[in-house]
């Protein structure tokens, strides 16, 4: 049984739904069960989910939720579930074991996992948060996966605890136990513990807790949720012509193709990437064509266009012949892994945009799972100083600052008859994605501001602020992102009202006077012409 470890929900069921499958709405609104990236961790089968799944999402969430338990599930364990009700009536006498819940079922399933005849006996693959650090009674675990941060030691040991509990006691002839092993990756253990110090602690100081207020929910403020920026096409006959840009050579700088694994006791085993040899480049080039075609080839509701795969298949082919160089022993195939799948989508992707004809509309990329963060779930503590906010004017109780001058635009804000509300960027999980020599970043602005500028409060102006101190070149590829591509290709979209970007360059200035002159100077009118081109919507 295999143990993937993750810091929160929203993580959890990506690696679930890559794992287990998961369910696609088509255009005419019926579901269909795409399964998991793994065959031996698949919920689905045939199309069709599986009556006894293969992998499970753990956490808090699932297990207060109402839909714990599939009623197929319930109807082929029927027998183990009956049991389950008899022990739990002779561990609990007088207790109503029909009144066990879904999640009940659930967690019972969590406990059984790999014992014959219980309910968890088919169970291959836990998608957990924060469940697997308290006791839990399952040795057929072989492997664990750390896909999170871990901050202390003792974290560690208890996740790695859950992989070392023994699945045969049996003696062999010398009268010992056979050595088990168990696979860990992504968790930073030790068996030698830090030196620790003779300094007594002291109390620190108080936190403020910063949240969003239940009686300022007039003030909560939305915004999209974006991966990336794509462009629409004006035809559909796709063409391309190579470039320099689309060059790309693999190296094993860039990934290690053999690694050793040295146990402290134990043989040593060297673990190599030969097994991705047995890939026909076909399968390859397919691979990385329907990468291309569900990132960048989708409409504003976010179904693909499978009719352009032909063309895209075609177009990966002649990439990965004419600009792939594999250097230092690598081989094509490596582009099956996520980062350097998703570096040769991109070069395609641009290659055909570069060489189409007429005026490409840019758009976003929503984020496949959140594409809309909101205020309303803003709630964290901070030892910051911090400014207690107006309730007419911000959703969040206070603005948690670096520096003077954020609380003073803050007071600034509040003092301005245009501003409907606004919220300070701190732990809102509002980014803007952006690039620094082929390199991804996430820029955090420093303020959302809804203004009246005009148009009246059912269509205000969402702007976002930033105030601009030293200029380097990091911060003007942040600000000349989020002018030129975030906003523009979210006014493009057209469903998340209408988006403007500002700097203040001086924020013990008169603020007020500073942004008014901004509003007046980026009118934003929302196109929904797919026709007509992105730099009209910039001029505008």
């Amino acid at each position: 049984m295999f143990i993937v470890v993750c810091n929160n929900t929203n993580v959890s069921k990506v690696v679930f739904d890559y794992v287990g499958g998961w369910e696609r709405t088509l255009p005419d609104g019926s579901p269909v069960a795409v399964p998991g990236q793994l065959s031996l961790f698949s919920n689905v089968e045939d199309g069709r989910w599986k009556a006894r799944p293969l992998t499970i999402l753990i956490d808090s969430e699932q297990l207060e939720s109402g839909d714990a338990m599939s009623p197929e599930f319930k109807q082929i364990a029927a027998l183990e579930i009956d049991e389950f009700k008899s022990e739990y009536r002779a561990r609990f006498p007088g207790r109503d074991a029909e009144s066990l819940t879904d999640e009940d079922l659930l967690r019972e399933v969590m406990n059984t996992v790999g014992k014959p005849g219980k309910l968890g006996e088919q169970i291959r693959c836990v998608v957990s948060v924060s469940m697997l650090t308290e006791g839990w009674d399952a040795s057929t675990a072989t492997h664990v996966l750390g896909i999170r941060a871990f901050g202390t030691q003792l974290l560690c040991e208890q996740v790695v605890g859950r992989a070392l509990r023994r699945m045969s006691y049996a003696a062999n002839a010398e009268a010992k136990f056979e050595p088990e092993y168990a696979d860990v990756y992504g968790v930073p253990f030790s068996f030698l513990p830090c030196s620790g110090t003779t300094k007594v602690p002291k109390p620190g100081p108080t936190p403020t807790r910063v949240h969003a207020l239940a009686d300022r929910v007039a003030c909560e403020i939305t915004w999209p949720r974006l991966q990336g920026y794509r462009y629409e096409l004006p035809g559909e006959r796709l063409s391309t012509k190579f470039t320099a840009d689309a060059k790309f050579a693999l190296t094993n700088a860039d990934l290690p193709t053999k690694t050793e694994i040295e146990g402290i006791i134990g043989a040593i085993r060297v673990d190599t990437l030969d097994d991705l040899k047995h890939l026909r480049l076909n399968e390859v080039a397919f691979r990385l064509a329907k990468l291309t075609l569900e990132k960048y080839f989708r409409d504003d509701a976010g179904h693909d266009k499978p009719w352009l795969f032909p063309q895209l298949l075609a177009i990966t082919k002649r990439w990965l012949t004419e600009c792939l160089t594999c250097k230092g022993g690598t081989f094509p195939q490596l582009l099956m892994f996520v980062r350097f799948a998703h570096e040769a989508a991109d070069r395609v992707y641009r290659s055909i945009v570069a060489s189409s004809e007429g005026s490409p509309t840019l758009k976003p990329i929503l984020r496949p799972y959140d594409s809309v963060g909101t205020t309303r779930y803003v709630d964290f503590h901070t030892i910051r100083e911090t400014y207690k906010t107006r309730a007419d004017k911000c959703h969040v109780s206070h603005v948690a600052g670096d520096s003077g001058w954020e609380f003073k635009l803050a007071h600034d804000l509040e003092d301005m008859s245009e501003v409907l509300c606004y919220v300070k960027n701190q732990n809102l999980g509002f980014t803007i994605p952006y690039s620094i020599n082929n390199v991804e970043h996430q820029y955090y602005p420093d303020f959302v501001v809804r203004i009246d500028d005009g148009h009246g409060m059912d269509d205000a102006l969402n702007l976002i602020l930033e105030v601009t101190g030293e200029r380097k070149k990091e911060k003007e590829a942040k600000t000349a992102t989020a002018r030129t591509l975030w906003a523009p290709a979210v006014n493009n979209h057209g469903g998340f009202g209408r988006w403007a970007f500002a700097e203040i360059t001086d924020p013990y200035d008169d603020v007020a006077e500073m942004l008014r002159r901004a509003v007046r100077g980026c009118r934003i009118e929302v196109s929904l012409d797919a026709k007509e081109g992105t730099e009209e919507i910039v001029r505008r």
